[in-house]
């Protein structure tokens, strides 16, 4: 795998980003906390997503930005892939929105899938494995040093995919295990079903069975004749109950006709005097309307009409109807003026009272405007105090640039203008230098030429040669590059100077500007304020007039008020006088009505009467009715009594006694009968039950029997299966080990290069051991600072050899990263590792990335990448230099120096 580009926005301190990498070794560099190491996290965050942060996603989004956006473009197997993440944020959570990867097959979708087809498709190794191997992070360096023996035993074997056998072979375990607990209780099943057939066979249930049905068939003959007695007493019984019942049914007929006819003579009584109660009523009701009829022309005359009848009343209510709705009309009209007036003098006094509340009101304003005039004056000559500091300032700065060598308004194109001569005096001296490198190779040349006795020019004898004069103007040449260079270093550090006086009058000019704004806005304000003040005392005396038109018109509306209520009080006695003359009407109709009720009265008493006479004649008609009853009814109690035989229900009375004596005795022998023959059924069932579960016991014993011999066979299967997981990761795991330790042999010799050490040994564990000329091992931990950190780099790099040529081809290995790998080192360490880093290129590692500031690293690359920090906006820019360029500037520079 390469990286190619990462494009990078709002991430940690990136703000906007784009980077491109090459083959070969490429140095990241710049000063501390600029952001050096963040550009390998992003790398590493694009593949594996937010396992590969040590924080959480919101630590991931720059400062004050609400989202992330991280791009890698990389090439692996040949071919090219694209991951995309964007985060944002929700709330006070920051979560991924969007996480891609583009691939020639088509696109992955998901953060999950997405770090799932990279740990498992790709790189055949998850975010751990690939920090193991491949992503040697800042102050992580001793990391397998420092792990115990069995972290860095799984660490080496999950990165030589050894992880997996020792999966298989825990699953294969796991699986003998199990079938050993199925064998063991199977086995004891079997025992079991073994223990239990012999118990049942020691019965002889068959025998028993035979004996317990011979006495259930005696049973039943016993029953069935026991039966057959109980079926005649039950019908002796029956016949018995049929004639007491018939007897009882006549008995019971003669009472209760006995019972009708006493109260049919009753009723017959009591009808009788009823009748003559109704004609009683009717007597006194004749009574009452003679009275009636006797004071009916008294009550006419009050209500003043000739005659005592219906019409004579309705056409006096008639009259009286006319002249209520007259009056009544009248005193409505009297009652509307009323009510008109008081409302009329209620609204002119609340229109006085709002006049008068109006008046305050503006006499209130007019003081409030006044107020306010006062304070904005106060106001106004603060505003002109801050106009004349705006303008003193701006004639400062007029005076500036009196002295300065351009005119306001030139400032800018000034800056530009001294820049663009400053990028002219860079290419000039990158030009110079160039120069200067190629002439001083020349008289190096041919001062060496001239050592050894030959031309310059054409190397042929000094002696003769018409090139020997040439020397002396290559010298010539250097001394004027040399002294132009000066020049124009020179030039560059006035240049430098005069931009940094065009900055500050650039910023001159702004702060013109913005005075110039100030002083419109503020010359405005003072003119705006002074209006405002001359308005509010001209509306304020307005209202103080409008005041007291409203308090004089108040007065007059309060008089009109008063007017409007002397009317409404003569309007109301006229309501009196109207509501006297409706009491009188009303005392007439009631006089009207007594007379109307009278003969209503009279006429519901003739109503009464004749309903009454009805209700006598039909009660005459009844008690007739009742005495054809009341023969009929005697007639049938004389034939029933004729019916009647006591001696024979007395028999028949017998007869049911002795036959419910007898069924009591033979349900008792029968329920006896019954509970036997139960007990012989369940005897019988149980016997029947003993014998189906021997036959099931049986076979079941012989299923049994099968799965215990198919266990067996198993369990021996899963043993063979554990034993070659087991053999075959060993087998691997030697002949990696072998590998590894030649590997790291060579490696820790490259990188160390002394003659302290002898070699170093790797176990079946991988534990190692450096062991010294004289044949004294060590352990890791008892190397010096640096040397610990070479042999930790060397272990990590031979891991990362074995994994590439191991399995080349079926999955590249990533890049090697390394994050500031010279934390541990001395100088002399520091060239041991440029060294190492050589060699590991000679070995075919196609991409190195390392992060530091140290000079001899960043001489040994091939690409450089410049991290910078903007210390104002706490933002970082990353851009790709060609280092082999930089490196002849520099020492070009030094050569001069």
């Amino acid at each position: 795998m390469k990286f190619d580009r990462l494009r990078l926005r709002n991430f940690k301190p990136y703000a906007d980003t784009d980077l491109r990498f090459e083959d070969g070794v490429t140095v990241i560099h710049g000063l501390n906390g600029s952001g050096k190491s963040s550009l390998l996290e992003a790398c590493f965050f694009a593949l594996y997503g937010s396992r590969a942060l040590d924080g959480t996603l919101d630590d991931a989004v720059t400062t004050g930005a609400d989202e992330t956006d991280v791009e890698l473009w990389f090439t692996h197997a040949g071919e090219e892939f694209k991951i995309t993440r964007e985060l944002r944020r929700s709330g006070d959570s920051i979560s991924t929105r969007t996480c891609t990867l583009d691939a020639p097959d088509g696109v992955v979708e998901g953060a999950r899938d997405v770090r799932k087809f990279v740990g498992e498709e790709l790189l055949r190794m998850d975010s751990d494995s690939f920090r193991n191997c491949a992503y040697i992070r800042q102050g992580e360096v001793n990391r397998l040093i420092n792990a115990s023996p069995r972290e860095r035993r799984e660490m080496i074997d999950d990165l030589l995919q050894l992880g997996k056998l020792e999966e298989y072979r825990e699953r294969a375990s796991d699986a003998r295990l199990g079938v050993e607990d199925v064998l063991s209780d199977k086995r004891g099943g079997l025992n079991k079903l073994d223990e239990q057939i012999e118990a049942k066979q020691a019965k002889d249930l068959h025998d028993q069975l035979n004996d317990l049905e011979s006495d259930l068939r005696e049973l039943d003959d016993e029953i069935e004749r026991f039966e057959g007695n109980r079926e005649d007493a039950r019908e002796t019984k029956e016949e018995a109950e049929s004639i007491i019942e018939q007897a009882e049914e006549r008995e019971s007929e003669l009472e209760e006709l006995s019972e009708e006819i006493e109260e049919l003579e009753a009723s017959i009584r009591e009808t009788e005097s009823e009748r003559e109660a109704l004609l009683d009523e009717i007597t006194e009701i004749r009574e009452r309307i003679e009275e009636r009829e006797a004071e009916i022309d008294e009550l006419a005359d009050a209500a003043g009409i000739d005659d005592a009848t219906e019409d004579a009343v309705a056409d006096a209510r008639e009259a009286l109807d006319d002249r209520e709705e007259t009056v009544r009309e009248q005193r409505q009209e009297q009652r509307d003026r009323v009510t008109s007036l008081e409302s009329e003098a209620e609204s002119r006094r609340d229109e006085a009272e709002r006049l008068r509340e109006d008046a305050s009101e503006k006499r209130e304003r007019a003081d409030e405007l006044e107020s306010e005039a006062e304070t904005d004056e106060a106001d106004l000559e603060e505003l002109r105090a801050d106009l004349e500091e705006v303008v003193a300032e701006r004639e400062e700065i007029e005076a500036r640039f009196a002295e300065a060598p351009v005119d306001i308004g030139e400032a800018e194109s000034h800056r530009a203008a001294l820049r663009e001569e400053l990028d002219d005096v860079q290419a000039e001296i990158e030009e110079t230098v160039g120069q200067l490198a190629s002439a001083r190779d020349r008289v190096e040349e041919a001062e060496e030429l001239l050592e050894e006795g030959h031309c310059p020019e054409c190397g042929q004898p000094v002696e003769d040669s018409p090139h020997v004069d040439t020397l002396e103007a290559d010298r010539e040449r250097v001394e004027e590059l040399s002294a132009e260079l000066g020049r124009l270093n020179g030039r560059k550090a006035d240049l430098k100077a005069d931009i940094e006086d065009a900055e500050s009058l650039v910023d001159a000019e702004s702060r013109a500007a913005t005075l110039d704004e100030r002083r419109e806005l503020l010359e405005a304000r003072v003119e705006e304020l002074a209006d405002e003040i001359e308005a509010d005392r001209a509306e304020a005396e307005e209202l103080r007039e409008e005041a007291d038109d409203l308090a004089a018109e108040a007065e007059e509306v309060e008089n009109a008020a008063d007017e409007t209520e002397t009317d409404a009080e003569e309007a109301r006695e006229r309501v009196d006088e109207l509501d006297g003359e409706l009491e009188d009407v009303d005392g007439r109709r009631e006089r009207l009505d007594a007379v109307d009720d009278t003969l209503v009265a009279i006429d519901d008493d003739e109503d009464e009467i004749d309903r009454l006479r009805e209700q006598r004649e039909s009660k005459a008609e009844l008690a007739d009715e009742r005495r054809d009853r009341l023969e009929a009814l005697r007639e049938r109690r004389d034939e029933l009594r004729e019916q009647f035989d006591r001696d024979r229900v007395e028999k028949a009375r017998e007869n049911r006694d002795e036959a419910v004596d007898y069924l009591e005795k033979v349900e008792a022998k029968l329920d006896s009968l019954a509970e036997r023959r139960d007990e012989l059924t369940g005897e019988i069932g149980s016997v029947e039950n003993e014998i189906r579960e021997l036959e099931e016991l049986r076979d079941d014993r012989e299923e049994l029997a099968e799965t215990v011999a198919d266990l067996e066979s198993l369990h021996e299967e899963t043993e063979q299966l554990e034993r070659t997981y087991g053999d075959l990761r060993a087998e691997l795991r030697q002949r990696n080990v072998e590998t590894l330790e030649r590997m790291l042999n060579e490696t820790f010799d490259l990188a160390y290069g002394n003659d302290a050490y002898s070699h170093i040994e790797l176990d079946g564990e991988y534990d190692l051991t450096v062991y010294q000329k004289d044949g004294t091992p060590l352990s890791p931990e008892q190397l010096s600072g640096g040397e610990r950190a070479l042999f930790n780099l060397s272990l990590r790099c031979a891991i990362y050899r074995l994994l590439s040529e191991g399995i080349e081809g079926a999955a590249p290995t990533p890049p090697l990263i390394l994050d500031e790998p010279t934390v541990f080192l001395d100088s002399g360490h520091v060239s041991r590792l440029v060294h190492l880093v050589e060699e590991m290129r000679g070995f075919g590692v196609r991409q190195i990335l390392i992060v530091s500031h140290d000079e001899e690293l960043v001489d040994a690359a091939d690409e450089l990448v410049t991290v910078e920090k903007d210390t104002t906006t706490n933002r970082s820019t990353a851009r790709r230099e060609d280092a082999a360029t930089l490196a002849r500037a520099e020492a070009i520079l030094e050569g001069d120096d």
